[in-house]
């Protein structure tokens, strides 16, 4: 086995997401077609605010309500309520730009530095459980230790109306730059509007955590009037890959049926084709959705994610050698996505070839080393392949990113008898079995 430089970090990382996570959780929506779609609608956003576009992750939260939110300077996160009322891509842009504006200007940086007490050192613990999250579940729906119902949580996430009339200010400058029109933002304020007369209990979390006023609407208003409504050359492929988005979403998440009747809603073919291959495979209709994805991949012959949808249905439907195919040439077209990588060894290793699955697990690892259900198969893997010692390091690694430090610390000292002492597994292990054995104490 090869040992990656980044191995011994990772453990420690590890271990610090691990001692973060809450008594409380949700989920995030895990899809490489899906993610790879946000990127493409958030890249001129992130480029005019001046962050990196390839390391800003914009991840799901499967929540149905309206919100978004950043607790890092990293990742952006948006609920899936929030996508599935918006209807093109300069609304999720203008979302995008508003957070990207709390990171550009330094608003979570400075919560960070002012963190001062126990409470809210909680709210960092807490923050630092979503960075992890951030890359965590390979599954659709993989649970995701977030604990955004604490009050510490709600406290660090909420921004003074000073912050947020600063960040559509800032946001504002960035839809204009990158020629996205502003019109996104207002319709986004007037899907929020009236909200805050109602209770806090019957408001949506955005209105609680970002703080609306009509002096603030006024002032989109008149920035959308002194900038005028520019439309980029490029709106036409962000409304594509936003239609993707959204469709893959509402196809997951909708009843089958719902999504049937409405294929011809995202005005492109082949999403239409995809949604359909989802609802039919969710319907049992084997045949029909293999047929439809097909067609996609017909129209779309370089598009990795719909060979990753095909590989799903027929890793679902117990073809696996037809899945290895069709997620391997998925890998082919794109190898550094993380969750491809993780697919694709699923798929081999349920063909029962351990050997040949263990390498894509391993570069999936090394792209992206807090997904829960790659790190279950690649433990498998390990343990069909012979290699017990670096299956329970695997195994420990995991439950120390749920929060399972009573686990972990048992397969970690498994992990450490079986492996050389003093090796870099062996190591990673032997940290894991410290905090392990530090959490006991703590509890005594």
């Amino acid at each position: 086995m090869v040992i990656h430089p980044v191995t011994r970090l990772a453990s420690i990382l590890i271990l610090t997401f691990a001692l973060a996570m809450p008594a409380r959780a949700v989920s995030l929506l895990r899809d490489a077609d899906m993610e790879y779609a946000l990127s493409q609608v958030a890249a001129p956003v992130l480029r005019a605010a001046g962050l990196s576009a390839a390391r800003t992750k914009i991840l799901v939260v499967n929540d149905g309500t309206l919100n978004a939110f950043v607790v890092s300077n990293d990742a952006i996160y948006i609920h899936s309520g929030l996508i599935g009322r918006m209807e093109n891509a300069a609304m999720l842009q203008a979302v995008i730009a508003h957070e990207a504006a709390h990171i550009a200007n330094g608003h979570i940086t400075r919560r960070m530095t002012n963190l001062g007490n126990a409470r809210t050192a909680a709210g960092l613990g807490m923050a630092l459980a979503v960075i992890a999250a951030a890359a965590g579940g390979g599954e659709a729906a993989g649970a995701i230790a977030i604990g955004s119902q604490s009050a510490a949580m709600r406290a660090f996430l909420t921004h003074t109306r000073a912050e947020e009339s600063s960040a559509d200010q800032s946001g504002a400058r960035y839809l204009r730059s990158a020629g996205i029109p502003l019109s996104g933002m207002l319709d986004v304020f007037r899907l929020f509007r009236g909200q805050e007369v109602l209770s806090a209990a019957r408001q949506d979390p955005y209105v609680r955590s970002h703080p609306l006023s009509r002096d603030r609407l006024r002032a989109i208003e008149g920035y959308a009037a002194a900038y005028g409504n520019q439309t980029s050359a490029d709106s036409a492929k962000w409304d594509y890959w936003f239609a993707r988005a959204k469709g893959k979403l509402t196809a997951y998440q909708r009843r089958p049926n719902w999504t049937l009747n409405r294929l011809g809603d995202t005005g492109y073919r082949d999403v239409a084709l995809m949604r359909e291959a989802m609802a039919r495979h969710r319907n049992s209709q084997t045949r029909k959705a293999l047929t439809a994805i097909d067609k996609a991949i017909a129209l779309q012959p370089s598009d990795p994610f719909y060979y990753d949808l095909k590989g799903q249905i027929l890793m679902e439907t117990r073809q696996f050698a037809a899945a290895a195919n069709a997620h391997g040439r998925a890998v082919q077209l794109r190898p550094r996505d993380g969750l491809l990588q993780a697919s694709y060894g699923r798929a081999l290793l349920a063909t029962g070839n351990a050997r040949a699955a263990l390498p894509a697990l391993e570069r999936a690892r090394q792209i992206d080393f807090r997904d829960g259900s790659m790190l279950r198969d690649l433990s498998v893997a390990y343990a069909r392949t012979g290699n017990n010692g670096m299956a329970s390091l695997v195994t420990a690694e995991r439950y120390a990113l749920r929060g399972s430090l009573e686990d972990a610390g048992i397969h970690a000292k498994r992990a450490t008898g079986l492996l050389p002492e003093g090796s870099g597994p062996w190591q990673r292990a032997h940290d894991v079995l410290l905090a392990s054995e530090r959490a006991a104490k703590r509890k005594r």
